[in-house]
């Protein structure tokens, strides 16, 4: 009896998906019209394309430009009793601007982050994989959480 209750009252709760609509829906529509520019470096490049991964692709003029600055960081966190370092913890954050191309003004403004730990071996080559496998991971991160951001502003714009 209290799932029945729960499932009458989730209606009223005033939440809405995000996503309503679908492909043609308010939010798909602000999405498909957002462009990517290019972002200088490795790190540049893999956010460029799990951005434009995860936008629809809209075909026509854009209405809107996403820049995105990043800053990427790798530092020792763990010591050995040689002085070297065991672990690492690289960083990306990113800073990014969505631009209503028609009035040139920014509409968003926020940042987003997250860090992966990086266990340092003695294989040089394992340790370069592994800082480069955490950088593709971080971009897919952040990525979702720039266009989970960019939805939520234009289900409140179109609300």
């Amino acid at each position: 009896m209290p799932l029945a209750l729960a499932a009458l009252a989730l209606p009223g709760c005033g939440l809405q998906p995000l996503y309503s609509g679908g492909a043609h829906g308010p939010t798909a529509s602000i999405l498909a019209q957002i462009e990517v520019p290019p972002m200088p470096g490795k790190a540049g490049f893999l956010m460029g394309n799990a951005l434009k991964d995860r936008l629809p692709s809209g075909g026509g003029t854009p209405a809107y430009r996403l820049d995105v600055k990043l800053d990427d960081q790798i530092v020792g966190i763990g010591v050995r009793r040689d002085d070297s370092i065991s672990r690492e913890r690289r960083t990306l954050r990113a800073r990014y601007q969505l631009i209503d191309l028609s009035t040139g003004q920014v509409v968003l403004d926020a940042t987003a982050g997250s860090d992966s730990g990086i266990d340092v071996v003695t294989s040089e080559y394992a340790v370069i994989a592994a800082e480069n496998t955490a950088l593709e991971h971080l971009t897919t991160v952040i990525a979702d959480q720039i266009v989970t951001r960019i939805a939520v502003y234009a289900r409140q714009r179109k609300g």
